[in-house]
């Protein structure tokens, strides 16, 4: 039996994760002195109240090697793949690889380091747990998901620089200045870091519709199996005039709707959406 498991950053919905039989290891979010486990006790809006309140941006940290040693049995002869974050945020791809290390388990153990965050990560996992159901060998889903890695696309387009600046990506001034001017910058993931592709100008639906339309050609060459819309808490017109566009291509098998995490939402804020798909 192969398992297929993620840490919590894949931003994976309960009703998919449930679906596809997948296990989450949650990373950790330290607010001040209280320490806190992504998807288990701390919720966005939590999080977005002590930021606000403090001033300041909450502290996140990745699974310890005894917490992911939880989820793998090394009396067993299955199979695990684990999927982290970019190896190039967090030391959650090295400790997991440790921790297969430190049992011995290092041939029936596979980890990933997905080059993505949020559900650029979880597009990766569900086609890994399909695969699995499937009946194929951990070393055949790895092989496959080497091939499709580079090749999902993952941005999402911010509504406040305030927590970008507050994590320390964005300088004061720039902050200062894209609030005055309703500035919201589009940032993609590419070889595992985030940089600023664009910025978009107004408010509300206008900035976001003019994100989505832009990657239009994009989306035209996308896998037709699933596109994900996945938000830190973004009005609900919003996200319905995104699924409706979405559907209006006549692409996608299923539009998903899945919310970021508190990890990921520590760092881009409220208000922020992104579309992600795999690039045929």
């Amino acid at each position: 039996m192969v398992h297929i498991i993620s840490d919590s950053t894949c931003d994976l919905s309960k009703e998919l994760i449930e679906r596809y039989k997948i296990q989450i290891i949650p990373l950790y979010v330290r607010l001040g002195d209280k320490e806190y486990k992504d998807g288990v006790n701390i919720t966005p809006q939590e999080l977005y109240k002590w930021s606000d309140e403090n001033g300041a941006t909450p502290k996140t940290a990745a699974p310890n090697i005894p917490d992911i040693q939880e989820y793998i049995d090394k009396n067993s002869d299955d199979e695990y793949i684990i999927f982290t974050i970019s190896s190039s945020m967090s030391a959650s791809f090295n400790n997991c690889r440790m921790a297969a290390e430190d049992l011995g388990m290092e041939k029936h153990v596979f980890v990933i380091d997905s080059a993505n965050l949020s559900t650029g990560i979880g597009l990766q996992v569900i086609k890994a747990a399909e695969l699995a159901s499937q009946g194929k060998s951990a070393a055949e889903i790895v092989s496959c998901i080497e091939k499709i890695r580079d090749k999902v696309r993952a941005s999402f387009v911010i509504d406040t620089l305030v927590y970008l600046h507050r994590g320390g990506r964005c300088s004061g001034l720039a902050a200062l200045l894209g609030s005055a001017l309703k500035l919201h910058p589009r940032i993609a993931v590419e070889n595992g870091a985030m940089h600023p592709e664009k910025k978009y100008r107004g408010s509300g639906l206008k900035y976001v519709m003019d994100y989505v339309k832009d990657m239009e050609n994009a989306l035209k060459n996308a896998e037709a199996d699933r596109v994900f819309i996945t938000h830190s808490g973004c009005d609900k017109a919003v996200v319905d005039a995104v699924k409706e566009y979405l559907k209006s291509l006549g692409i996608f098998s299923e539009i998903l709707e899945t919310k970021a995490g508190a990890v990921i939402s520590s760092h881009c804020g409220p208000g922020t959406l992104g579309v992600l798909f795999i690039s045929k």
